[in-house]
């Protein structure tokens, strides 16, 4: 019998087919767009035309064997990577619930379809049970579009897309494990070990070789390299236990969710890759699978597609709204959590492989021609259908959303415009990275970066440095999507540089770093934060980093007593929650009861994700006793407050000696509040001092008397 000449494909240059790709890559949201049809489906189509078993313009190689596969594990990653774990903890039933479910509603429809009508064997029908029982979260890029990412339902379907894949992977291995020698207890108890190790090597490892690496190395494309290093030895890890890659891809992304917050640079560049190359390149190779023509070689196996796309859908669809009506979850989430779970894409397709490998008679395998053809054909009808009904599900809750606003995005007098008076080179880019923790991102409000240069001798050269800077700092918030309005002022005070600055540009408060040149003033706070934050009464957020933000895992906050009753008590209870959220932190208050009331009442209200926990701090004089329990990555905040003002105490004039002397070479964050409500910051009054020192008399007699005693 002869062999067909194998055809080859119209583009064989690598120069070429990468040129094709990003063709179909630019041009395929376009042309969706002007059908009203979802891109992604575009994406696959294109596969399915350019590909060997359309018009051949492409092969299916090694490149689009290695870039697809590197999408998928990018689109399992970004899933770990945007779960709110506090929530999956919180919800911990329903995810296990929902992910068996979802897993074995779909196996046993199919599994029982295959047996009595296909007539399948036992294990081969339980094998096509396996591949409809998993499934792939080829929709979840539309959830990023959406900005979805941490909705209770697409969290629920994301954290049981991983439950019902972990089973479907444990029964395939324990099917591959019938067909070879040492399938009984000893396999069982060898995958066991091996998965163990590689849980506890991972949660171990992996955070401690994060925090040493983040603390370390700042450059952008360093912490980039390591991520995906991170993320492809977990894969290959995963693999090598038993389990496919996507596995590890999605728990490397689970451990480095809370060293990589969501509006930081590094996620920006993590989404910005994989959205615009790997993903793409894995849903065209997705498409370059299907092979349509095999619709036309008889009936059989239009219906052995029929039976099994209609069989697994439907079970995933079950599984899904009966989740929804178990959680007492709207439509909208019930459309979501049957939209993200019902795609199979090359998951399946490997699966199925290994049933042509797994031979049950000299050369009969598991998994025959017409299983192949059918599982293929499956691929494009159900990537099609999740891609509909994501989309058509994200509509509908943003819809809804929108229409019962939170209490968080209906302040539309908020004046939130965060300044970010910058000086060292240093610390700049952290205190920008601060800004842009704590800012509202739904309001997507520009910063301003300011630098004051002092009007001397050398202030043009001052003036160039500080361009510079600011430069800098653009890149930095581009990178992040973020606008940044900079600005260099000369001035003959810094202290009224800044104050005029802040009013000129209808600021809300500041963000700026202690002075971190000892050599040049020996003063705790400086030349001119004093000045500063006696004469301006809006929020002053001063920071001290002695490591990397994201690498902080829990932040100490001591709060005075009557700290509810000052007028800027929610602003910046409300930067330091959002501060926690982003950062994945714990947050400990230590201060009075009827303090630690009014903060959990509002944590509970506006920020219930956020792990908070409540210490009873009897007085200020207790402020040294929290140094033995502040750790190298802990952030210390003290809330502060003016003289003259409801919460200030006379223990508060020591705090820069204290600071000092017990809170040295710790990270360090010290607020002022507003204050005064809505006095205009320049009303003068011969009753309020506009100077204060940093110490007065009585506390330099005090230092004096104190060797006598």
């Amino acid at each position: 019998m002869e062999t067909l000449p194998v055809v080859k494909p119209l583009i064989q240059d690598p120069t070429m087919i990468f040129f094709v790709v990003l063709l179909i890559i630019l041009f395929a949201p376009i042309v969706m767009s002007k059908l009203r049809i979802p891109h992604i489906i575009g994406m696959v189509l294109a596969g399915v035309l350019v590909g060997q078993h359309g018009l051949n313009i492409l092969e299916r190689g090694n490149s689009f064997e290695v870039f697809g596969q590197v999408g998928l594990y990018y689109i399992m990653f970004l899933a770990g990577l945007e779960m709110d774990l506090e929530s999956v903890k919180k919800n911990s039933r329903r995810f296990v619930t929902f992910g068996l479910l979802t897993c074995f509603v779909p196996l046993v429809l199919t599994y029982v379809m295959a047996v009595n009508v296909l007539e399948y064997s036992q294990r081969a029908s339980f094998l096509l049970g396996c591949i409809m029982a998993s499934n792939t979260l080829v929709a979840y890029p539309i959830i990023g579009r959406y900005g979805l990412g941490r909705n209770s339902s697409v969290m629920l379907s994301v954290g049981s897309s991983m439950i019902s894949l972990f089973m479907a992977l444990v029964m395939l291995a324990g099917l591959a494990g019938m067909f070879s020698e040492d399938s009984g207890l000893t396999f069982w108890l060898l995958f066991i070990l091996k998965f163990a190790a590689f849980c506890v090597g991972s949660v171990v490892i992996i955070p401690r070789l994060t925090r040493y690496f983040l603390r370390r190395y700042s450059d952008a494309v360093m912490q980039y390299i390591f991520v995906m290093a991170v993320m492809f030895i977990s894969a290959a890890l995963s693999a090598l236990i038993g389990l496919e890659g996507i596995f590890g891809a999605f728990f490397s992304g689970l451990i480095l969710n809370r060293y990589i917050p969501q509006v930081s640079p590094l996620m920006n560049r993590i989404e910005f890759i994989g959205n615009a190359l790997f993903i793409p390149f894995f849903l065209i190779s997705v498409g370059m699978l299907i092979n349509l023509r095999s619709l036309t070689t008889g009936p059989e196996v239009w219906g052995i597609m029929f039976l099994i796309a209609f069989f697994g859908t439907f079970g995933k669809a079950l599984a899904a709204y009966l989740s929804a009506l178990l959680f007492r979850l709207t439509k909208a989430d019930g459309h979501m959590m049957f939209g993200l779970t019902s795609a199979h894409a090359a998951g399946a397709i490997a699966m199925v492989m290994v049933g042509k490998r797994l031979m049950v008679g000299p050369e009969t395998p598991l998994a025959d021609d017409n299983m192949l053809n059918g599982v293929v054909i499956m691929i494009l009808v159900t990537c099609v259908i999740s891609t509909l009904m994501t989309d058509y599900a994200s509509r509908q809750i943003i819809f809804s959303e929108n229409a019962h606003p939170t209490s968080d995005d209906t302040a539309a007098d908020d004046d939130e415009k965060i300044m970010v008076c910058v000086k060292y080179p240093e610390i700049a880019p952290q205190l920008l990275e601060l800004a842009m923790l704590v800012r509202n991102h739904k309001m997507n409000r520009d910063l301003v970066a300011l630098n004051v240069v002092y009007d001397g001798e050398n202030s043009n050269a001052d003036r160039e440095q500080g361009i510079q800077l600011l430069e800098k700092l653009q890149q930095q918030a581009s990178a992040s999507e973020v606008r940044v309005q900079t600005q260099v002022r000369l001035a003959t005070n810094i202290a009224n540089g800044i104050k005029h600055a802040f009013r000129e540009s209808g600021c809300s408060e500041v963000v700026m770093g202690m002075h971190v040149h000892t050599e040049v003033t020996t003063k705790f706070w400086g030349e001119f934060i004093q000045s500063l934050y006696n004469g301006l009464n809006r929020q002053i957020l001063l920071m001290r980093f002695a490591q990397p933000l994201s690498t902080l895992r829990r932040i100490q906050v001591a709060v005075p007593s009557r700290a509810e009753f000052e007028p800027g008590f929610h602003r910046w209870l409300e930067r330091l929650c959002r501060f926690a959220g982003q950062l994945d932190c714990r947050v400990q208050f230590h201060g009075r009861n009827e303090s630690m009331e009014f903060i959990r009442e509002y944590i509970n209200s506006r920020h219930p994700s956020v792990r908070a926990e409540y210490t009873f701090m009897a007085h200020w004089n207790e402020l040294p006793k929290l140094a033995g329990t502040i750790g190298d990555d802990h952030l210390f905040v003290v809330v502060t407050a003016r003289k003259g003002t409801i919460s200030y105490k006379n223990a508060l004039d020591r705090l820069p000696d204290e600071l000092t002397k017990y809170f040295s070479g710790t990270n360090l964050m010290i607020i002022f509040p507003d204050q005064y409500g809505e006095t205009k910051e320049d009303k003068m009054s011969f009753t309020e001092a506009q100077h204060r020192e940093e110490s007065s008399i009585y506390d330099t007699l005090r230092h004096w008397l104190s060797p006598l005693s």
